[in-house]
């Protein structure tokens, strides 16, 4: 996950990011059937499944970093997950690996309906000044928000991409065969 430093983004551009980054990928997984979904190959050994269920966790851990902030707690587990994002991917794969393909959409939905619920509570400025939340190391919290749900997002969908063109020109292939 890049955290980007553009121009501060409030509240309404940043749900503007995540309705347009959501919709660009449910647009490209619209032709799929639930097979290519689960095959292996996406990114790596990764199926499509995988990494939106890798989307799924990184969103809810910043779901429930944005609950510890007003809280007024330090978001512990965010912060654990950024010091070892390579052993927090791998655990977080090997809980989700054999998990229901309909259960990762709705949890897709559902942990996006909560980051828009959640983004409400927050000011403009509470999301653009980076000196607000002493953990961010002087980084806004709209750039923690992109880097963990529509940054992210659009991080993964050219590897999407690619593997839906795979997989669409090796359905010509098998008719023509």
């Amino acid at each position: 996950m890049a955290i980007k430093r553009e121009k501060k983004m409030n509240g309404d551009e940043i749900q503007e990011r995540l309705d347009s980054s959501r919709e660009r990928l449910l647009m490209i997984l619209e032709p799929l059937p639930d097979d290519a979904v689960n095959h292996s190959g996406a990114s790596g050994e990764w199926a499509i499944r995988d990494i939106l269920a890798h989307l799924v966790v990184w969103e809810s851990e910043l779901v429930t970093c944005l609950m510890d902030l007003k809280q007024g707690k330090k978001p512990a587990r965010m912060l654990a997950a950024i010091a070892d994002v390579d052993g927090y991917n791998a655990r977080r794969y090997e809980e989700n690996k054999d998990r229901n393909l309909d259960q990762i959409f709705d949890d897709l939905r559902g942990v996006r309906i909560q980051l828009e619920e959640w983004l409400t509570r927050f000011s403009n400025k509470d999301l653009t000044d980076g000196k607000r939340y002493k953990w961010t190391d002087n980084l806004a919290l709209w750039q923690i928000i992109e880097a963990n749900s529509f940054g992210h997002e659009i991080e993964h969908l050219p590897d999407i991409e690619s593997f839906v063109r795979r997989w669409e020109l090796d359905q010509i292939d098998r008719l023509e065969l």
